[in-house]
């Protein structure tokens, strides 16, 4: 269920791009890479892969999840630029050419299902570390900004909570597959959170500094409009003749 929150988390993210119609600073790369994730662990809990239903779990969440993405991609595609939409093609197009090469070797290269799981497996293992390496790119730009707006706090706490479920969840099925790709997602999501506090604190810091310096400026000019309305006052009296 958590997996599912962080999935259908990003709607926050896309309701803001569509009610601003434009993807800002926010880039497509964590959302392929995960749509990528999902496409190739649905696959490894099918059962022509894995032995009948022991992955049903694994294929229910990141189904839905293929579905989620797929959204995501969708909206980000119509608002964004010309440039970044040839980007985002190029990058769907590598992803289908993947999935396919892997579909089609598990199933007609392959004979066995310890075969075809540990190909499938290793595959999917590269994909989930690089889903969970992806917020790399936003935890460079909070450093750069200072700003943790383009990285959202609950989207990293979750991670992080999947991670650690997935990590469990691998370990007691004794699936390394499942297992491995969270040994770096869970560390990848506490570092996430580390510096959300920290810059989170440092943004509150710079909006109290602003108010203060905007205080300070009304303070200083204040005084100066006051002399000279009284000033345009003085003026405006008429001189009486002394009779």
């Amino acid at each position: 269920y958590i997996y599912i929150y962080i999935t259908y988390n990003g709607r926050l993210t896309f309701w803001r791009v569509i009610k601003k119609k434009s993807t800002e600073e926010f880039s497509c790369v964590p959302y392929i890479v995960a749509l990528m994730n999902c496409l190739l662990y649905t696959w490894y809990g099918l059962p022509i892969v894995s032995k009948g239903w022991e992955n049903f779990p694994v294929v229910t969440i990141n189904g839905l999840g293929i579905l989620l993405e797929l959204s995501f991609i969708s909206i980000y595609f119509c608002f964004s630029s010309s440039q970044a939409k040839k980007k985002v093609i190029l990058k769907m197009v590598g992803v289908v050419a993947v999935f396919l090469c892997v579909g089609m070797i598990s199933t007609f290269v392959l004979k066995t299902h310890h075969l075809r799981k540990f190909f499938v497996g290793c595959i999917g293992l590269v994909a989930s570390i690089a889903m969970y390496a992806s917020p790399l790119v936003a935890m460079k730009q909070v450093i750069k900004t200072k700003s943790v707006e383009f990285m959202p706090f609950y989207l990293s706490f979750f991670s992080f909570s999947a991670s650690s479920l997935w990590l469990a969840y691998g370990l007691l099925s004794h699936d390394l597959f499942l297992a491995s790709p969270n040994l770096v997602g869970s560390p990848l999501g506490l570092l996430q959170l580390v510096l959300y506090c920290i810059y989170r604190n440092k943004e509150h810091e710079q909006e109290v500094l602003k108010k203060e310096k905007r205080g300070g400026v009304m303070m200083e000019t204040q005084p100066n409009w006051d002399l000279e309305k009284n000033n345009n006052n003085e003026n405006h009296i008429p001189h009486q003749n002394n009779s």
